[in-house]
């Protein structure tokens, strides 16, 4: 067992704390504005006072927070390195730009830290039936370092290089998702259009080749058109920056990911930012003029 540090118990975070405790390891977690921390304690977490309190003796520091900008100031601005065990290996399951993980991978090696970029896929219910992909970038020996981890939080564990490359496959896998999401949406509307038994048409379509996780796991918000948020445009419309940005840097074109990315930005735009993903639905109701409202579910 470990002592770990878990700086970010949201949406994600939380579950993930909370198995890690659950699995018998000394957790200390940390967030910086309250959130439901109960099941976390419960389960054996401590919460921490901070940063500097949750790393203290910890031998992994566990990062969860929502961008680059968040990753830099935990570790960079009075944070993990300046308060962490020299040795410590830090492991970031954030979804950020792989050029900044590269460049804190470097920091926190001259500053006698061990990094793994090790975003996830799966959303709010893969983090509460720890049941994640976790696409691994960094040092072959940290990665077996931090398996016990992953296997705790994640089913689909996959080293995929060296550091930065587990976010560009992130990035990759939210440009499907993405991609995915808005098909599904145009083909809901466009069922809805010809008067077709939506229920019907989505349980064919999953048996065959449009079949999907997508179609699996978002039918059903669009069908009943409540969109409580598992995964939030807001975060995917960063995630759609991350690819499109990375993309021109490596002189490559993502020309469908480019315009779901536009959808995402002006769905984000229409006051949709807060729902999940599947609220895309909602723009391909505004252009083809259904006049609908972004609802949250109860």
């Amino acid at each position: 067992m470990s002592r770990i540090a878990f700086i970010g118990l949201g949406v994600m975070g939380n579950p993930m704390a909370t198995h890690l405790a659950e699995a018998g390891h000394d957790v200390a977690g940390y967030n910086n504005v309250p959130v439901r921390e109960a099941a976390f304690e419960l389960s054996g977490g401590r919460v921490a006072t901070s940063i500097a309190d949750a790393v203290d003796g910890a031998e992994i520091v566990a990062i969860m927070v929502p961008d680059s900008p968040d990753v830099e100031q935990v570790l960079t601005r009075d944070g993990v390195f300046d308060h962490a065990t020299p040795g410590a290996l830090i492991v970031d399951f954030s979804s950020i730009r792989p050029d900044v993980t590269v460049d804190l991978a470097q920091q926190a090696k001259a500053r006698g830290f061990r990094l793994l970029d090790a975003p996830v896929s799966g959303g709010q219910k893969g983090a509460v039936d720890a049941s994640l992909s976790i696409m691994v970038g960094g040092d072959t020996p940290d990665f077996v370092a931090a398996l016990p981890i992953f296997e705790t939080v994640g089913k689909t564990i996959v080293h995929v290089g060296g550091n930065g490359a587990g976010q560009t496959v992130k990035a990759a896998n939210q440009l499907i998702v993405a991609v995915n999401i808005q098909a599904l949406a145009e083909a809901v509307v466009f069922l809805q259009a010809h008067h077709v038994d939506l229920s019907s048409a989505l349980d064919v379509l999953s048996g065959g080749l449009a079949g999907s996780k997508v179609l699996d796991q978002k039918r059903e918000n669009m069908v009943r058109h409540e969109f409580r948020p598992g995964f939030r445009i807001e975060l995917h419309h960063k995630d759609m920056g991350i690819v499109t940005a990375a993309a021109r840097e490596a002189g490559v074109v993502v020309p469908v990911g480019a315009l779901v990315a536009q959808l995402m930005a002006a769905a984000r735009a229409n006051g949709d930012g807060g729902l999940d993903h599947s609220a895309l639905l909602l723009g391909v109701e505004r252009l083809s003029g259904l006049g609908t409202s972004s609802p949250l579910s109860p």
